[in-house]
């Protein structure tokens, strides 16, 4: 039998309480941030929209489609993503991606500041120049 079974749930109330704090903290500041536009203006001078994914996609998991394209271009040397529609794109970070996000500082670091990651692409990648727009 306890007999400081008051004293005991006292202090796993407080553990909990301990712990859960950093997840409510991170969730009342979701909102604080709205979400970038993604939008540049090689994308809104399109008259289809349409990228080499479904939007949803990409949104989520552009990394893991970048991660994949790296490995088959630089270890079977395969260059190109062909879509169901049958156009083929070039498997590349600069050549086909930042031809319509063009403005790395509003698209990319946007999103990913917004995300708090903190993307290694352009350790080897030469950063774009900016476009005037």
């Amino acid at each position: 039998m306890i007999y400081d079974k008051g004293k005991v749930i006292a202090g796993i109330i407080v553990f909990v309480l301990i712990v859960a704090f950093p997840v409510y903290y991170n969730f009342s500041k979701v909102g604080d941030k709205a979400m970038p536009s993604i939008d540049t203006p090689e994308i809104n001078a399109m008259g289809v929209k349409q990228c080499v994914k479904p939007k949803a996609y990409m949104t989520t998991e552009h990394m893991q489609l970048l991660d994949e394209w790296r490995d088959s271009v630089v270890r079977d040397g395969d260059r190109h993503f062909g879509m169901i529609d049958g156009r083929l794109y070039e498997k590349s970070l600069q050549n086909t991606c930042m031809h319509c996000h063009s403005n790395k500082k509003r698209f990319c670091d946007e999103c990913h500041n917004y995300a708090s990651v903190k993307p290694y692409c352009w350790d080897c990648h030469i950063s774009p120049k900016e476009k005037k727009s």
